[in-house]
């Protein structure tokens, strides 16, 4: 055996990597799977998108007493405009009216993070008392159990029926701070009981209840008369 093939033996030569093809098949499996995540996500959004309107239209009669039909507008400060205006800019608020097509209230979007993830709801306002009329849990993550109770708990929920939200003198923001307290320390109509064992959920819709409407029941005011004569 010559030398040549001795050091053959001892020293095999190494499989090479086929590196471009390994590299074209990882890429056209990305392109796949990118193209399927879209094609998804198309399928999907309006199925989603419909679900989330039926949920807002159940919970706007649910936290507006006496709501028959709504009509949505987006209000700003730049003013009040229906929500179908093309590139009208602001927060989508639902009108409530009544069966004689009396205004009964408005219900907006409303958000903060709880225990775990943001807590999203609905909850109605009430020009005529300056109060909240009502909310709805429309999105949350917290611990199953004690931090749910923001949603179902009817001791909790009672807070809501007509907690205060006057507005000051000079209608810029609301005349007391909406907070949550201690169970079973509220004193006042703008102060929100909180759950025993779920204070953090319970500050958090109280917080979220306040930085809303201290932005936009002072807009609400203003624009009151166009949504009483905005109604379908």
């Amino acid at each position: 055996m010559s030398s040549t093939d001795q050091a053959q033996l001892q020293n095999p030569l190494q499989p090479q990597t086929p590196s471009f093809a390994m590299l074209r098949t990882l890429g056209g499996i990305a392109m796949l799977a990118g193209f399927l995540v879209v094609m998804v996500f198309q399928w999907t959004k309006p199925i989603i998108e419909e679900n989330k309107r039926i949920a807002i239209e159940k919970a706007i009669f649910k936290v507006v007493p006496g709501a028959a039909s709504r009509k949505n507008f987006v209000l700003s400060a730049a003013g009040l405009f229906p929500a179908e205006t093309p590139d009208a800019q602001g927060e989508t608020i639902y009108a409530a009216y009544d069966a004689n097509g009396e205004l009964q209230g408005v219900a907006l979007e409303a958000a903060a993070t709880g225990y775990q993830d943001v807590i999203r709801i609905l909850y109605g306002y009430s020009p005529a008392c300056q109060c909240v009329t009502g909310i709805k849990v429309l999105k949350m993550a917290e611990t199953p159990g004690l931090g749910y109770k923001i949603a179902f708990d009817p001791a909790f929920l009672e807070n809501f029926v007509a907690l205060d939200g006057k507005l000051n003198n000079d209608k810029s923001g609301l005349e007391n701070n909406i907070v949550a307290v201690k169970h079973g320390n509220k004193s006042q109509p703008w102060q929100v009981d909180s759950i025993s064992g779920a204070t953090i959920s319970s500050k958090a819709i109280a917080r979220m209840i306040n930085d809303s409407g201290q932005r936009m029941f002072p807009l609400i005011a203003k624009h009151l008369s166009e949504m009483q004569g905005g109604r379908e």
